[in-house]
């Protein structure tokens, strides 16, 4: 399968009333991160899956370029920010074009695709001047975030390097493995880089409903069995935020053979929830945005009159 880039509309049902946009994660695909090995079960696309339990939602996947150099190389800072803006433009465009840029939005990320979100809805909640606050839309009408197997926590590069590291040795081909010199030098300005995000993040949280979803198997790395993200980073246990456990190795997390499949309803009663609840939060934050941006506006043309 070829690699699609940028959003695709995976599903509409009628008159949608919130906006799903799942996003992958490190070497991770817009298609394939979501569809079972075997069977080839798309749950976010399936008929009988989730497309079922949310007839009134618009499932859409983000695809960028999630190799190791693409998130934790030499640049990663720029890369991982690249990512962001590029989601963030693509949303608010997509959802003008569709007369919807108030419709509530719910991301689903897998592994680093986590970072990637946080990183543009801080972009997004930045946004406010008046040549680019329609860029502010996607942090005013984000409700929720679940997080699959996303580093969280603040505990220093060392951790989130050897995160890393664990994540490049189970979900990268082995005839594309860095040499040991090229991964030191990726995982520690990619620590560096996850650290600044989650920081920038974190005075954001209260705005969204969070749920964080870590894996409860072991992933073979060849000479040893290792959780790829462990409990305490992927879940922290923080006020106001869900969390739960899914019987899964990390690659395999986001993929659900059925309805009956361990954890695939812990994942849509969420989000069916959070599809219910969604509209009328969102249009009272629509309503204080546009008093905010009035009133900024109002004050910007005051200090050109002074």
């Amino acid at each position: 399968m070829d690699e699609p880039t940028g959003l695709v509309e995976l599903y509409r049902g009628e008159n949608p009333i919130v906006d799903i946009v799942a996003v992958h994660g490190l070497n991770g695909h817009p298609f394939n991160t979501w569809t079972t090995r075997k069977t080839k079960k798309f749950w976010l696309q399936d008929s009988d899956l989730l497309p079922k339990s949310l007839s009134r939602a618009r499932v859409l996947t983000f695809g960028y370029n999630a190799t190791v150099a693409a998130l934790l190389g030499k640049t990663s800072s720029d890369r991982i920010m690249q990512h962001a803006h590029t989601l963030v433009a693509e949303l608010v465009a997509d959802r003008e074009l569709e007369d919807a840029s108030q419709r509530p939005i719910i991301f689903i990320c897998h592994s680093l695709g986590g970072i990637v979100v946080k990183r543009a809805l801080a972009y997004s909640a930045s946004r406010t001047s008046k040549l680019v606050h329609h860029l502010h839309s996607v942090f005013v009408s984000t409700y929720a975030v679940l997080f699959l197997g996303t580093p969280q926590n603040g505990s220093g590069k060392a951790s989130l390097a050897s995160t890393g590291s664990r994540m490049i040795n189970a979900l990268t081909p082995s005839k594309i493995v860095d040499t040991e010199s090229q991964l030191a030098d990726a995982l520690h300005p990619g620590s560096e880089v996850l650290q600044n995000i989650t920081d920038m993040f974190a005075p954001l949280m209260k705005n969204f409903r969070i749920y964080f979803f870590w894996e409860q198997e072991k992933t073979n790395l060849g000479t040893t069995l290792s959780y790829i993200v462990e409990e305490t980073s992927a879940a922290p246990i923080l006020d106001n935020t869900e969390r739960a456990g899914l019987p899964y190795v990390h690659a395999d997390m986001a993929k659900f053979e059925s309805r009956n499949s361990p954890g695939y309803r812990l994942v849509v009663a969420a989000l069916l929830r959070y599809s219910r609840d969604a509209p009328e939060l969102i249009s009272v934050r629509w309503i204080q945005a546009a008093e905010m941006l009035r009133t900024k506006r109002q004050n910007e043309a005051a200090e050109l009159v002074e």
